[in-house]
């Protein structure tokens, strides 16, 4: 099946289906699923903006609220993690996952499911170590802190995943796994983001846990996006148990904006015979069932059962006896009941409430899951919580001490080696900063010349942009449709740098000289048509710069479209 893949969606949902259609069209390809890697922005009304961490200039409603309403339908079945931009009052109803519209499901804060016999897993948000190892405690109205941690990834949902042992064919996160830069074309990748090299010289680009997971489950495929650049990698993991070792495919992917590779189809081989509805995976729900009581909506830190003579219980793995419950439970169906439903208004164009305050409610889909599987409902306890964290504020770390990266509690360190204090004078790269975000200043040619010819906000293909684009984007030229079908993972790259097997906390140190890696074909991606919005405003020059030292302009969160930014759709 042809899976479209996407970075960030900034709540661009028209713009994103409207291309798809276009490559459907111009290629004579049927897309059958959508994959969105964070920054969704679920947002149903003015109140939900509020619970957005951005800027309040830059809180528009865009275009979701058309497809939770039923003014639209998304045209192909969405599966989507948050990452660290969304409407987290939203998401936080459905713990577990579930529809926030017709055709468009959200994973929850860890989950897996089934479409056409392909396992697809996800993770939200983004790593901190200062809250990975408290409980999922945020509930609105949320503190000023509270509206950043709740988009924190913990560990508790990393537990519940190292917990899957059958294969995963596709994974999602919002933030790169740490190190696999290492894996692709690093030159290429520093060329277009400059202000990276620090982090990956050093080896604190990215997410630990994340790079956990992907040691453990060695997924086919791994998408994910938040840096807001395209870039494709392929890893080979060392052997387990006498078996072949397997090969991982990354692929990194940009904001939907005008210019930018924000769209690629992959094709990922179906099971013939499998159920064309999206399903639950027993598995999962065996692993959810079996962790249920390890749950708490507290700030405390919590450190996950382990084999060292404290705990009763350290294997939540899922028995063939569990996932026998499950279908029990489900009475022998796992497809995932259409079963949406408002929870709080829509918003309505011709009667703005722009003084809305966020509503919250428990939404029917997880009260009809929980009562299924006999779960508890996280979101209840963290409301029903005497402590209040959200609304009184949590001890999180300041949003400075976010740009540092803080260990968190010097009594409890986190698990993982994430104290880059050493590198304060750099931008931390793991989250865009809530008021602003570092970019590069690029050439004024490149500017100007991306802009030069285009009359009409259209999709068109990539191939069609001409020379001029090809400036602005340095990924290799496209390949036919007919190429779509990447290679199987038994393929060796062809790549001049060998593959290399990446350890969870262990990654291969940074070379003097960073590697020139490969295309992104020897990556292992057969790039689709990747359709690009063109922009009818002409684009104001930029100051152009040389040296070795990039040239770095602040400006304020240029991932929302803002009317002075060179990458406004008008």
């Amino acid at each position: 099946m042809k899976v479209a893949v996407e970075g960030c969606c900034h709540g661009e949902l028209d713009k994103i289906y409207e291309s798809i259609s276009y490559l459907e069209n111009k290629e004579d390809v049927k897309v059958d699923l959508l994959l969105c890697c964070g920054d969704f922005q679920a947002v149903r009304n003015e109140g939900d903006m509020k619970c957005m961490a951005v800027p309040a200039k830059y809180r528009h409603m865009q275009t979701f609220y058309k497809y939770y309403s039923g003014e639209k339908k998304a045209p192909v079945l969405t599966i989507f993690i948050g990452g660290n931009h969304e409407a987290s009052n939203h998401l936080q109803e459905l713990p577990y996952g579930g529809w926030v519209a017709p055709n468009i499901y959200y994973l929850g804060y860890a989950g897996v499911v089934r479409f056409k016999g392909v396992r697809i897993g996800g993770l939200s948000g983004i790593f901190k170590s200062h809250d990975y190892k408290k409980g999922h405690f945020e509930f609105p109205p949320y503190s000023p802190d509270a509206l950043r941690s709740v988009y924190h990834i913990r560990n508790i949902d990393v537990f519940k995943l190292k917990q899957i042992k059958m294969p995963i064919d596709i994974f999602m996160t919002h933030d790169w796994p740490r190190g696999i830069y290492h894996y692709g074309n690093t030159n290429q990748l520093l060329r277009q983001k400059k202000f990276l090299r620090q982090e990956v010289e050093s080896g604190t680009l990215g997410s630990p846990a994340a790079a956990d997971l992907l040691d453990h489950l060695q997924p086919t495929y791994w998408f994910s996006a938040h840096l807001h650049v395209k870039f494709a990698a392929m890893m080979q993991h060392e052997a387990k148990n006498n078996a072949a070792p397997k090969i991982t495919k990354f692929l990194s992917l940009d904001k939907c904006l005008p210019h930018r590779d924000f769209l690629q189809i992959v094709e990922v081989a179906d099971r013939p015979g499998s159920s064309e509805h999206l399903e639950y995976d027993p598995e999962w729900l065996a692993i959810l069932k079996a962790t249920d009581n390890l749950q708490k909506p507290s700030c405390n830190f919590w450190n996950p059962p382990q084999d060292n003579g404290l705990h009763t219980r350290w294997d939540f793995t899922a028995s063939e006896e569990a996932m026998m419950e499950v279908m029990s439970d489900l009475s022998g169906d796992l497809c995932i009941p259409e079963n949406f439903s408002l929870t709080v208004p829509a918003y309505d164009p011709s009667r703005p409430k722009p003084n809305a305050h966020p509503a919250y409610s428990i939404n029917p889909q997880t009260t009809e899951l929980c009562a299924t599987l006999s779960l508890t409902d996280i979101y209840i306890l963290a409301g029903q919580s005497g402590l209040a964290y959200g609304k009184e504020g949590a001890t999180g770390a300041t949003e400075e001490e976010e740009d540092e990266d803080s260990t968190g509690s010097v009594d409890e360190p986190s698990e993982y080696p994430t104290d880059t204090s050493g590198l304060s004078s750099s931008y931390n790269p793991d989250e865009i900063t809530i008021e602003d975000e570092w970019e590069e200043v690029e050439d004024e040619d490149e500017g100007v010349e991306c802009a030069e010819g285009k009359e009409t906000d259209a999709v068109v293909p990539e191939g069609q942009v001409g020379s001029q684009d090809s400036d602005r984007d340095s990924s290799p030229q496209r390949e036919p449709a007919n190429r779509l079908i990447l290679p199987p993972p038994c393929t060796a790259p062809e790549s001049d740098a060998p593959l290399r097997s990446l350890r969870p906390l262990s990654l291969p140190p940074p070379a003097a000289s960073l590697s020139q890696g490969s295309s992104e074909e020897e990556e292992g991606f057969t790039s689709a048509r990747v359709p690009k919005r063109t922009s009818g405003e002409t684009t104001q020059g930029l100051a152009s710069h040389t040296g070795g030292t990039p040239q770095i302009k602040r400006r304020n969160q240029s991932i929302y479209t803002a009317a002075e930014d060179e990458e406004s759709e008008g």
